[in-house]
Protein backbone atom coordinates (compact mmCIF):
# COMPACT_ATOMS: atom_id res chain seq x y z
CA UNK A 1 0.00 0.00 0.00
CA UNK A 2 1.57 3.25 -1.21
CA UNK A 3 0.84 6.33 0.95
CA UNK A 4 3.73 8.53 -0.16
CA UNK A 5 1.50 11.36 -1.37
CA UNK A 6 -0.26 11.54 2.01
CA UNK A 7 3.10 11.64 3.78
CA UNK A 8 4.32 14.45 1.54
CA UNK A 9 1.13 16.46 2.07
CA UNK A 10 1.41 16.02 5.83
CA UNK A 11 4.95 17.38 5.78
CA UNK A 12 3.77 20.40 3.78
CA UNK A 13 0.82 20.91 6.11
CA UNK A 14 3.04 21.03 9.21
CA UNK A 15 4.68 24.20 7.86
CA UNK A 16 1.37 26.07 7.70
CA UNK A 17 -1.15 24.34 9.99
CA UNK A 18 -0.51 23.65 13.72
CA UNK A 19 0.53 20.00 13.90
CA UNK A 20 -0.33 19.63 10.24
CA UNK A 21 -4.04 19.05 10.95
CA UNK A 22 -7.17 21.05 11.68
CA UNK A 23 -8.37 18.76 14.48
CA UNK A 24 -5.92 17.04 16.83
CA UNK A 25 -7.02 13.39 16.60
CA UNK A 26 -6.35 13.45 12.85
CA UNK A 27 -2.61 13.66 13.45
CA UNK A 28 -2.39 9.90 14.26
CA UNK A 29 -0.27 10.64 17.34
CA UNK A 30 -2.17 8.02 19.33
CA UNK A 31 -1.62 5.26 16.76
CA UNK A 32 1.62 6.13 15.00
CA UNK A 33 2.35 6.92 11.38
CA UNK A 34 1.25 9.75 9.13
CA UNK A 35 -2.41 10.62 8.58
CA UNK A 36 -4.02 9.81 5.26
CA UNK A 37 -5.24 12.57 2.96
CA UNK A 38 -8.44 11.73 1.09
CA UNK A 39 -9.66 12.88 -2.31
CA UNK A 40 -13.08 11.29 -2.59
CA UNK A 41 -15.55 8.89 -1.02
CA UNK A 42 -18.47 6.84 -2.25
CA UNK A 43 -20.83 4.49 -0.46
CA UNK A 44 -18.89 2.60 2.21
CA UNK A 45 -15.45 3.57 0.90
CA UNK A 46 -12.84 6.31 1.25
CA UNK A 47 -10.12 6.86 -1.37
CA UNK A 48 -6.80 8.46 -0.49
CA UNK A 49 -4.39 10.58 -2.53
CA UNK A 50 -2.51 7.46 -3.66
CA UNK A 51 -5.64 5.68 -4.90
CA UNK A 52 -6.03 3.26 -1.97
CA UNK A 53 -9.58 2.29 -0.97
CA UNK A 54 -10.69 1.85 2.65
CA UNK A 55 -13.89 0.63 4.26
CA UNK A 56 -14.98 3.64 6.30
CA UNK A 57 -15.93 2.84 9.90
CA UNK A 58 -15.93 6.46 11.09
CA UNK A 59 -18.10 8.13 8.44
CA UNK A 60 -16.85 11.66 9.14
CA UNK A 61 -17.30 10.94 12.87
CA UNK A 62 -20.99 10.19 12.41
CA UNK A 63 -22.67 12.43 9.82
CA UNK A 64 -22.45 10.07 6.83
CA UNK A 65 -25.03 7.63 8.21
CA UNK A 66 -26.38 7.03 4.68
CA UNK A 67 -22.89 6.54 3.29
CA UNK A 68 -20.77 8.84 1.16
CA UNK A 69 -21.97 10.66 -1.96
CA UNK A 70 -25.63 9.94 -1.26
CA UNK A 71 -27.49 11.09 -4.37
CA UNK A 72 -30.43 12.76 -2.59
CA UNK A 73 -28.12 14.77 -0.36
CA UNK A 74 -25.79 15.68 -3.22
CA UNK A 75 -28.71 16.93 -5.31
CA UNK A 76 -29.99 19.04 -2.41
CA UNK A 77 -26.53 20.56 -1.91
CA UNK A 78 -26.05 21.33 -5.60
CA UNK A 79 -29.45 23.04 -5.83
CA UNK A 80 -28.69 25.12 -2.74
CA UNK A 81 -25.26 26.16 -4.01
CA UNK A 82 -26.71 27.24 -7.36
CA UNK A 83 -29.19 29.48 -5.56
CA UNK A 84 -26.33 30.86 -3.38
CA UNK A 85 -24.10 29.24 -0.77
CA UNK A 86 -24.91 31.94 1.81
CA UNK A 87 -27.42 34.72 2.43
CA UNK A 88 -26.59 35.84 5.97
CA UNK A 89 -30.36 36.22 6.24
CA UNK A 90 -33.37 33.94 6.83
CA UNK A 91 -34.34 31.31 4.25
CA UNK A 92 -37.16 28.81 3.85
CA UNK A 93 -34.97 25.74 4.39
CA UNK A 94 -33.97 26.66 7.96
CA UNK A 95 -37.67 26.86 8.86
CA UNK A 96 -38.40 23.50 7.25
CA UNK A 97 -35.45 21.83 8.97
CA UNK A 98 -36.48 23.31 12.33
CA UNK A 99 -40.01 21.96 11.82
CA UNK A 100 -38.64 18.52 10.97
CA UNK A 101 -36.32 18.42 14.01
CA UNK A 102 -39.12 19.41 16.39
CA UNK A 103 -41.37 16.78 14.82
CA UNK A 104 -38.77 14.02 15.24
CA UNK A 105 -37.61 14.89 18.78
CA UNK A 106 -40.59 15.46 21.12
CA UNK A 107 -38.54 17.27 23.80
CA UNK A 108 -37.47 19.93 21.30
CA UNK A 109 -40.21 22.53 20.97
CA UNK A 110 -37.99 25.24 19.50
CA UNK A 111 -34.50 25.03 18.01
CA UNK A 112 -31.70 27.49 17.18
CA UNK A 113 -29.28 26.64 14.37
CA UNK A 114 -25.54 27.22 14.88
CA UNK A 115 -22.37 26.10 13.08
CA UNK A 116 -20.81 23.38 15.24
CA UNK A 117 -21.43 21.04 18.13
CA UNK A 118 -19.06 23.10 20.27
CA UNK A 119 -21.08 26.23 19.59
CA UNK A 120 -24.30 24.37 20.39
CA UNK A 121 -22.95 23.13 23.74
CA UNK A 122 -21.55 26.54 24.73
CA UNK A 123 -24.87 28.19 23.87
CA UNK A 124 -26.90 25.57 25.73
CA UNK A 125 -24.90 26.12 28.92
CA UNK A 126 -25.16 29.90 28.63
CA UNK A 127 -28.92 29.52 28.22
CA UNK A 128 -29.17 27.21 31.24
CA UNK A 129 -27.22 29.69 33.35
CA UNK A 130 -29.32 32.60 32.17
CA UNK A 131 -32.58 30.76 32.70
CA UNK A 132 -31.75 29.51 36.22
CA UNK A 133 -29.58 32.48 37.27
CA UNK A 134 -27.02 29.98 38.59
CA UNK A 135 -23.35 29.58 37.60
CA UNK A 136 -22.23 26.00 38.15
CA UNK A 137 -22.56 23.07 35.78
CA UNK A 138 -22.08 19.38 36.45
CA UNK A 139 -20.41 17.29 33.75
CA UNK A 140 -19.02 13.77 33.58
CA UNK A 141 -15.42 12.61 33.34
CA UNK A 142 -14.65 11.48 29.81
CA UNK A 143 -17.64 13.18 28.19
CA UNK A 144 -16.68 15.67 25.49
CA UNK A 145 -18.91 18.61 24.65
CA UNK A 146 -16.64 20.52 22.33
CA UNK A 147 -13.70 22.77 23.13
CA UNK A 148 -15.52 25.44 25.13
CA UNK A 149 -13.67 26.41 28.30
CA UNK A 150 -16.30 24.96 30.64
CA UNK A 151 -15.96 21.54 29.02
CA UNK A 152 -12.19 21.04 28.77
CA UNK A 153 -11.93 19.39 32.15
CA UNK A 154 -11.57 15.58 32.04
CA UNK A 155 -12.87 15.95 28.50
CA UNK A 156 -12.40 12.52 26.97
CA UNK A 157 -11.00 11.62 23.59
CA UNK A 158 -9.36 14.81 22.35
CA UNK A 159 -7.45 15.47 25.53
CA UNK A 160 -6.76 11.78 26.16
CA UNK A 161 -5.38 11.28 22.68
CA UNK A 162 -3.00 14.20 23.08
CA UNK A 163 -2.03 13.26 26.63
CA UNK A 164 -3.31 16.52 28.15
CA UNK A 165 -6.46 15.95 30.18
CA UNK A 166 -6.93 19.69 30.75
CA UNK A 167 -6.09 22.56 28.42
CA UNK A 168 -3.94 25.60 29.18
CA UNK A 169 -6.01 28.74 28.68
CA UNK A 170 -8.93 27.52 30.78
CA UNK A 171 -9.16 29.89 33.73
CA UNK A 172 -9.23 28.82 37.35
CA UNK A 173 -12.60 30.52 37.79
CA UNK A 174 -14.13 28.54 34.93
CA UNK A 175 -12.77 25.31 36.37
CA UNK A 176 -14.28 26.08 39.76
CA UNK A 177 -17.72 26.44 38.20
CA UNK A 178 -17.46 22.99 36.59
CA UNK A 179 -18.30 20.07 38.88
CA UNK A 180 -16.93 16.66 37.83
CA UNK A 181 -18.54 13.29 38.46
CA UNK A 182 -17.73 9.80 37.07
CA UNK A 183 -20.05 8.71 34.27
CA UNK A 184 -22.68 6.22 35.46
CA UNK A 185 -22.20 7.14 39.14
CA UNK A 186 -25.63 8.34 40.23
CA UNK A 187 -24.73 8.25 43.92
CA UNK A 188 -21.93 10.72 43.31
CA UNK A 189 -24.26 12.94 41.29
CA UNK A 190 -26.69 13.10 44.19
CA UNK A 191 -23.87 13.77 46.65
CA UNK A 192 -22.42 16.63 44.58
CA UNK A 193 -25.88 18.07 43.92
CA UNK A 194 -26.61 18.08 47.66
CA UNK A 195 -23.29 19.82 48.40
CA UNK A 196 -24.08 22.50 45.80
CA UNK A 197 -27.83 22.81 46.28
CA UNK A 198 -29.31 25.85 44.58
CA UNK A 199 -26.06 26.57 42.68
CA UNK A 200 -26.14 24.15 39.73
CA UNK A 201 -27.59 25.51 36.51
CA UNK A 202 -27.24 22.38 34.39
CA UNK A 203 -26.24 18.75 34.30
CA UNK A 204 -24.78 18.09 30.85
CA UNK A 205 -24.20 14.54 29.63
CA UNK A 206 -23.70 12.46 26.52
CA UNK A 207 -26.56 9.94 26.99
CA UNK A 208 -24.26 7.47 25.25
CA UNK A 209 -20.67 8.58 25.64
CA UNK A 210 -18.69 8.51 22.42
CA UNK A 211 -15.49 10.28 23.39
CA UNK A 212 -13.97 7.73 25.76
CA UNK A 213 -15.01 5.08 23.31
CA UNK A 214 -18.63 3.98 23.12
CA UNK A 215 -19.85 3.80 26.75
CA UNK A 216 -23.49 3.06 27.49
CA UNK A 217 -25.51 4.39 30.43
CA UNK A 218 -26.13 1.84 33.16
CA UNK A 219 -29.82 1.00 33.81
CA UNK A 220 -31.44 3.80 35.79
CA UNK A 221 -28.62 6.31 35.29
CA UNK A 222 -30.35 8.66 32.86
CA UNK A 223 -33.63 8.26 34.71
CA UNK A 224 -31.83 9.21 37.92
CA UNK A 225 -30.42 12.35 36.32
CA UNK A 226 -33.89 13.36 35.18
CA UNK A 227 -35.23 12.86 38.72
CA UNK A 228 -32.40 14.86 40.32
CA UNK A 229 -32.89 17.73 37.87
CA UNK A 230 -36.63 17.79 38.50
CA UNK A 231 -36.16 17.85 42.27
CA UNK A 232 -33.48 20.58 42.28
CA UNK A 233 -34.79 22.64 39.32
CA UNK A 234 -31.62 21.94 37.34
CA UNK A 235 -31.63 22.05 33.54
CA UNK A 236 -30.88 18.61 32.06
CA UNK A 237 -28.81 18.98 28.88
CA UNK A 238 -28.37 15.97 26.61
CA UNK A 239 -25.44 16.29 24.23
CA UNK A 240 -26.80 14.37 21.25
CA UNK A 241 -24.31 15.70 18.73
CA UNK A 242 -23.31 12.06 18.17
CA UNK A 243 -26.44 10.13 19.13
CA UNK A 244 -29.03 12.50 17.68
CA UNK A 245 -30.73 10.81 14.71
CA UNK A 246 -28.04 8.09 14.76
CA UNK A 247 -29.59 5.72 17.28
CA UNK A 248 -33.22 6.40 16.32
CA UNK A 249 -35.36 9.08 14.70
CA UNK A 250 -35.71 10.60 18.17
CA UNK A 251 -32.11 9.95 19.19
CA UNK A 252 -31.01 8.51 22.53
CA UNK A 253 -34.01 10.12 24.22
CA UNK A 254 -36.27 7.83 22.23
CA UNK A 255 -34.13 4.76 22.91
CA UNK A 256 -33.95 5.31 26.69
CA UNK A 257 -37.32 7.09 27.08
CA UNK A 258 -35.80 10.02 29.01
CA UNK A 259 -36.51 13.60 27.95
CA UNK A 260 -33.95 16.38 28.23
CA UNK A 261 -34.76 20.04 28.83
CA UNK A 262 -32.21 21.16 26.25
CA UNK A 263 -30.62 19.02 23.53
CA UNK A 264 -27.51 19.80 21.49
CA UNK A 265 -27.30 18.45 17.96
CA UNK A 266 -24.81 18.37 15.11
CA UNK A 267 -23.19 16.03 12.60
CA UNK A 268 -26.15 14.20 11.02
CA UNK A 269 -28.37 17.31 10.88
CA UNK A 270 -25.99 18.80 8.31
CA UNK A 271 -25.65 15.77 6.05
CA UNK A 272 -21.88 16.20 6.17
CA UNK A 273 -21.82 20.01 6.10
CA UNK A 274 -20.60 21.99 9.16
CA UNK A 275 -23.58 22.53 11.46
CA UNK A 276 -24.90 22.47 15.00
CA UNK A 277 -28.12 23.23 16.84
CA UNK A 278 -29.58 23.42 20.31
CA UNK A 279 -33.22 23.18 21.22
CA UNK A 280 -35.63 22.27 23.95
CA UNK A 281 -38.55 23.48 26.01
CA UNK A 282 -40.21 26.55 24.52
CA UNK A 283 -40.09 28.50 27.80
CA UNK A 284 -36.32 28.02 27.94
CA UNK A 285 -35.67 28.67 24.25
CA UNK A 286 -37.69 31.89 24.49
CA UNK A 287 -34.88 33.18 26.73
CA UNK A 288 -32.62 33.30 23.66
CA UNK A 289 -32.20 36.64 21.88
CA UNK A 290 -33.87 38.39 20.16
CA UNK A 291 -36.90 37.14 22.11
CA UNK A 292 -35.10 36.86 25.44
CA UNK A 293 -32.08 38.26 27.29
CA UNK A 294 -29.54 35.45 26.63
CA UNK A 295 -27.42 36.62 23.70
CA UNK A 296 -26.25 34.26 20.98
CA UNK A 297 -25.65 35.01 17.31
CA UNK A 298 -23.93 33.64 14.22
CA UNK A 299 -23.38 35.20 10.82
CA UNK A 300 -23.56 31.87 8.97
CA UNK A 301 -26.07 30.13 11.26
CA UNK A 302 -28.81 28.44 9.24
CA UNK A 303 -26.53 28.29 6.21
CA UNK A 304 -28.75 27.28 3.25
CA UNK A 305 -26.38 24.59 1.98
CA UNK A 306 -26.12 22.90 5.38
CA UNK A 307 -29.87 23.22 5.93
CA UNK A 308 -30.63 21.64 2.54
CA UNK A 309 -28.24 18.74 3.15
CA UNK A 310 -29.58 18.15 6.65
CA UNK A 311 -33.21 18.29 5.53
CA UNK A 312 -32.56 15.72 2.81
CA UNK A 313 -30.83 13.36 5.23
CA UNK A 314 -33.30 13.70 8.11
CA UNK A 315 -36.23 13.30 5.73
CA UNK A 316 -34.80 10.03 4.48
CA UNK A 317 -34.28 8.74 8.02
CA UNK A 318 -37.72 9.90 9.15
CA UNK A 319 -39.44 8.22 6.21
CA UNK A 320 -37.48 4.99 6.60
CA UNK A 321 -37.05 4.17 10.32
CA UNK A 322 -36.32 0.58 9.29
CA UNK A 323 -32.83 1.82 8.38
CA UNK A 324 -32.02 1.85 12.10
CA UNK A 325 -32.84 -1.86 12.32
CA UNK A 326 -30.56 -2.47 9.36
CA UNK A 327 -27.74 -0.49 10.98
CA UNK A 328 -28.11 -2.33 14.28
CA UNK A 329 -28.13 -5.70 12.48
CA UNK A 330 -24.99 -4.85 10.49
CA UNK A 331 -23.15 -3.59 13.56
CA UNK A 332 -24.10 -6.70 15.55
CA UNK A 333 -22.77 -8.90 12.74
CA UNK A 334 -19.38 -7.24 13.17
CA UNK A 335 -19.33 -7.27 16.98
CA UNK A 336 -20.49 -10.89 17.12
CA UNK A 337 -17.77 -11.79 14.63
CA UNK A 338 -15.23 -10.03 16.83
CA UNK A 339 -16.51 -11.78 19.95
CA UNK A 340 -16.37 -15.17 18.25
CA UNK A 341 -12.79 -14.52 17.14
CA UNK A 342 -11.76 -13.41 20.65
CA UNK A 343 -13.41 -16.40 22.31
CA UNK A 344 -11.69 -18.82 19.92
CA UNK A 345 -8.34 -17.38 20.98
CA UNK A 346 -9.29 -17.20 24.69
CA UNK A 347 -9.10 -13.39 24.74
CA UNK A 348 -11.50 -11.26 26.78
CA UNK A 349 -11.30 -7.75 25.36
CA UNK A 350 -14.40 -5.64 25.93
CA UNK A 351 -16.86 -4.62 23.20
CA UNK A 352 -19.55 -1.98 23.77
CA UNK A 353 -22.26 -1.53 21.15
CA UNK A 354 -25.55 0.27 20.67
CA UNK A 355 -27.17 0.65 17.28
CA UNK A 356 -24.55 1.69 14.74
CA UNK A 357 -22.01 2.79 17.37
CA UNK A 358 -19.42 0.46 18.88
CA UNK A 359 -15.95 0.25 20.39
CA UNK A 360 -13.43 -2.54 20.93
CA UNK A 361 -11.58 -1.81 24.17
CA UNK A 362 -8.22 -3.47 24.73
CA UNK A 363 -8.97 -4.19 28.37
CA UNK A 364 -10.45 -7.10 30.28
CA UNK A 365 -12.51 -4.75 32.43
CA UNK A 366 -16.12 -3.82 31.78
CA UNK A 367 -15.95 -0.26 30.43
CA UNK A 368 -18.57 1.91 32.13
CA UNK A 369 -16.72 5.18 32.73
CA UNK A 370 -13.55 7.18 32.11
CA UNK A 371 -11.49 5.28 34.68
CA UNK A 372 -12.22 1.85 33.21
CA UNK A 373 -11.66 3.19 29.67
CA UNK A 374 -8.19 4.35 30.72
CA UNK A 375 -7.28 0.75 31.63
CA UNK A 376 -6.97 -0.05 27.91
CA UNK A 377 -3.71 -1.12 26.32
CA UNK A 378 -3.30 1.80 23.91
CA UNK A 379 -0.15 0.35 22.36
CA UNK A 380 -2.07 -2.76 21.36
CA UNK A 381 -4.81 -0.56 19.95
CA UNK A 382 -2.19 1.24 17.86
CA UNK A 383 -1.01 -2.09 16.42
CA UNK A 384 -4.62 -3.02 15.69
CA UNK A 385 -5.27 0.29 13.95
CA UNK A 386 -2.17 0.06 11.76
CA UNK A 387 -2.86 -3.59 10.83
CA UNK A 388 -6.47 -2.88 9.84
CA UNK A 389 -5.43 0.22 7.90
CA UNK A 390 -2.92 -1.80 5.89
CA UNK A 391 -5.75 -4.19 4.98
CA UNK A 392 -8.04 -1.38 3.84
CA UNK A 393 -10.18 -0.81 6.94
CA UNK A 394 -10.26 2.76 8.24
CA UNK A 395 -10.86 2.98 12.01
CA UNK A 396 -10.93 5.93 14.37
CA UNK A 397 -7.25 6.74 15.13
CA UNK A 398 -7.77 6.63 18.89
CA UNK A 399 -8.81 4.00 21.44
CA UNK A 400 -11.05 6.63 22.98
CA UNK A 401 -13.42 7.18 20.06
CA UNK A 402 -16.56 5.35 19.02
CA UNK A 403 -16.95 3.91 15.54
CA UNK A 404 -19.95 4.89 13.40
CA UNK A 405 -21.29 2.65 10.62
CA UNK A 406 -23.33 3.59 7.57
CA UNK A 407 -26.19 1.91 5.75
CA UNK A 408 -23.81 1.28 2.83
CA UNK A 409 -21.82 -1.42 4.62
CA UNK A 410 -22.89 -4.80 3.21
CA UNK A 411 -22.06 -8.40 4.11
CA UNK A 412 -19.00 -8.23 1.88
CA UNK A 413 -17.54 -5.36 3.93
CA UNK A 414 -18.58 -7.07 7.17
CA UNK A 415 -16.75 -10.25 6.15
CA UNK A 416 -13.61 -8.31 5.22
CA UNK A 417 -13.64 -6.42 8.54
CA UNK A 418 -14.02 -9.64 10.56
CA UNK A 419 -11.41 -11.58 8.57
CA UNK A 420 -8.96 -8.69 8.97
CA UNK A 421 -9.56 -8.67 12.73
CA UNK A 422 -9.00 -12.45 12.88
CA UNK A 423 -5.72 -12.04 11.01
CA UNK A 424 -4.67 -9.31 13.44
CA UNK A 425 -5.35 -11.58 16.42
CA UNK A 426 -3.44 -14.45 14.84
CA UNK A 427 -0.32 -12.36 14.29
CA UNK A 428 -0.62 -10.85 17.78
CA UNK A 429 -0.74 -14.13 19.73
Amino acid sequence: MNINTSKALFERAKDYIPGGVNSPVRAFKAVGGAPLFFVRAEGAYLYDEDGNAYIDMINSWGPMILGHANKEIEEAIIKAVIDSPSFGAPSRMEVELAELITDMVPSIEKVRMVNSGTEAAMSAIRLARGFTKRNKILKFEGCYHGHGDSFLIAAGSGAMTMGVPDSPGVTEGTAKDTLLVPFNDLNKVNEVAADNKGEIAAIVVEPVAGNMGCVLPEPGFLEGLRKRCDEDEIVLVFDEVMTGFRLATGGAQQVFNVRADITTLGKIIGGGMPVGAYGGRADMMDYVSPQGPVYQAGTLSGNPVAMAAGFAQLSRLNEHPELYEQLDKTTKMITKGYQKALKKRKLTYTINQIGSMFSLFFTHKKVINFETAKSCNTEEFGRYFRFMLARGVYLAPSQFESLFLSTEITKDEVNKIISSFEAFLDQSI
